[in-house]
């Protein structure tokens, strides 16, 4: 419930502060003395779009603040949604900078518009004229009739089921686009992994292969090379070999005269060692050598396969092919079990089906339910605000395709006097029949939900004197479980009010400013009696009012 409104430099008020209750609140005043104003600043609240023009002083900032007691709203999931702290007492502020900017806070957190229209819309209605047009949109009948159905959890059900059914046939489109491009490649991509896999691309080391094939093409060289090199070793008396040794017994000489001479011997010893060494190697080497054609051929064969296949696929090393030659295999494992996983996605699509199909009965079997209940409560208060002769028809018609809550088409059609038709409710009731319609439905969706906060503006403009009492006592049993407000012109609505303000202009400073003021008792019988008789009081209208307000 709307507990506060400050409002501060706004059109023709300069500062208001005004604390409300539960129960019936009543809003008067003469024509034009700034009812309009509130409901343009409390619109404001609730995400309208700011304009500069609206501001009192152009140079000072505008604000508007309003604070509301949720706790009978269970919004806590709505705020973690919006990523706002939940507070039982929330604070709504806008404000309109000279600059022509405009701001927004939740609980000082700033907001989008988005994002407090998304709020406000749980918070406060405000009901005229104009917004009785809603009552002939789809989206409200199916809201209407599902709150009587308590279709909630169905709802929310089905809602998810859609969601899920949804993307799964958005997968399963996928897919079967996906098939038709890999059935075109799959020919292709099951040739190229032929290619690679025959080649058995995992044993393969690239540097050993261009060894065994530099060896095997150049076997009479390096045998001859080996011999020609033994030879420089071993030749007598100018050989290496025997060289070294000569080297070694002149060391040998000098050996024990001091530690570097002994060095120098075992150093000349160790190379001789090591020549040793090396010719054991080279004979071994020479005695190895063959030549093989046929493994030079194999080998040769090899790397001109792995180099046409580094050229055809852009790449210059083993482990890119073996990467490329898993890509292969697993496009053409997925074109090949393509059709399997089309069918469980298939089968899957047709499981959510019969859910939604379930779920869509039992919000039909409710809706249809309760639809004479509601019929039967609307023709009743209609009855009461003057339309006896009024008729109701709720036509709900099962349809093979689902919609975002279910599979039915709903309709309201209204006949406003005997021996007329059954119309569409945009075609046959007036803007005032439709005022009535609205007060009679919102009446009766407070005894199934918790509603916002109601602000009736004017709706009982056009309304005779008793028709206008039983508006009232409507208004009167639906704020015993919620917040009602209504601005009237009406005293016999105005004295069923639990708390009473009047809207009204003065003159200060040849400049003019709208007040909003709380009546007392005795302020509110002379204002139900100047409603009753005009500025001129008299004893009877006194009289009157206070009749009205016992």
């Amino acid at each position: 419930m709307l507990t506060s409104l400050h409002i501060k430099n706004y059109a023709l008020i300069d500062e208001l502060n005004v604390a409300f209750n539960n129960g019936l609140t009543i809003i008067t005043g003469e024509t034009g003395a700034g009812k309009s104003i509130l409901l343009g600043g409390l619109s404001l609240v609730l995400g309208k779009r700011a304009d500069l023009s609206q501001v009192k002083n152009a140079t000072e900032k505008c604000i508007i603040e309003a604070v509301f007691d949720i706790a009978n709203y269970d919004l806590k999931e709505l705020f973690l949604s919006l990523d706002l702290d939940y507070d039982v007492q929330t604070i709504i502020r806008r404000e309109i900078l000279p600059s022509g900017k405009s701001r927004a806070f939740i609980n000082d957190t700033p907001v989008t518009l988005e994002s407090l229209v998304a709020l406000s819309s749980y918070l406060i209605d405000i009901h005229s004229q104009q917004q009785t047009q809603q009552l002939t949109q789809d989206d409200y009948q199916f809201k209407v009739i599902d709150a009587l159905a308590e279709n909630k959890s169905n709802l929310e059900d089905f809602t998810k089921q859609l969601g899920t059914y949804k993307k799964l046939h958005k997968t399963l489109v996928e897919l079967k686009v996906s098939k038709a491009e890999l059935v075109k490649e799959y020919d292709y991509n099951l040739f190229l992994s032929t290619e690679l896999n025959e080649i058995n691309l995992e044993k393969i080391n690239l540097e050993d292969l261009e060894i065994q094939y530099e060896e095997l093409n150049n076997v009479e060289v390096i045998g001859e090379k080996l011999s020609s090199a033994k030879a420089i070793l071993t030749a007598e008396d100018l050989g290496v070999i025997d060289q070294i040794n000569s080297v070694k017994q002149e060391l040998s000489k000098i050996s024990s005269f001091g530690k570097p001479y002994e060095t120098l011997k075992e150093r000349i010893i160790s190379v001789g060692i090591e020549l040793d060494d090396i010719l054991i190697e080279m004979d071994n080497l020479e005695d190895n050598l063959s030549t093989d054609p046929q493994e030079l051929e194999r080998i040769n064969s090899k790397l001109q396969i792995v180099n046409n296949l580094f050229q055809k696929h852009s790449v210059s090393e083993i482990e890119d092919l073996i990467a490329i030659k898993k890509d292969l295999q697993s496009k053409i494992d997925d074109t090949e079990s393509l059709d399997q996983t089309i069918l469980d996605k298939e089968q899957e699509i047709l499981k959510i089906n019969e859910k939604l199909n379930q779920i869509a009965l039992k919000i039909h079997k409710n809706r249809k339910k309760v639809i004479p209940i509601f019929v039967s409560k609307l023709e009743a208060i209609l009855s009461d605000l003057g339309m006896p002769n009024a008729k109701f028809k709720v036509e709900l018609e099962p349809t093979d395709q689902f919609v975002k809550n279910g599979k039915d088409n709903l309709q309201f059609l209204f006949m406003a006097n005997k021996g007329s038709s059954f119309n569409e409710l945009k075609k046959s009731a007036s803007g005032g029949e439709l005022s009535r319609i609205m007060l009679a439905i919102k009446s009766i969706l407070a005894e199934y939900i918790q509603l916002p906060s109601i602000m009736f503006d004017e709706i009982d403009t056009g309304v005779s004197g008793e028709i206008s009492n039983k508006m009232g006592d409507i208004m009167k049993q639906m704020s015993s479980s919620m917040q009602v407000f209504s601005i009237t012109h009406l005293p016999q609505i105005a004295a069923k009010g639990n708390s009473h303000f009047k809207v009204f202009k003065t003159d200060i400073e040849d400049m003019t400013h709208t007040q909003l003021k709380k009546l007392n008792e005795d302020e509110r019988i002379v204002e139900i009696a100047q409603m009753l008789g005009g500025l001129t009081i008299t004893d009877s209208a006194m009289a009157h009012a206070k009749q009205l307000l016992n």
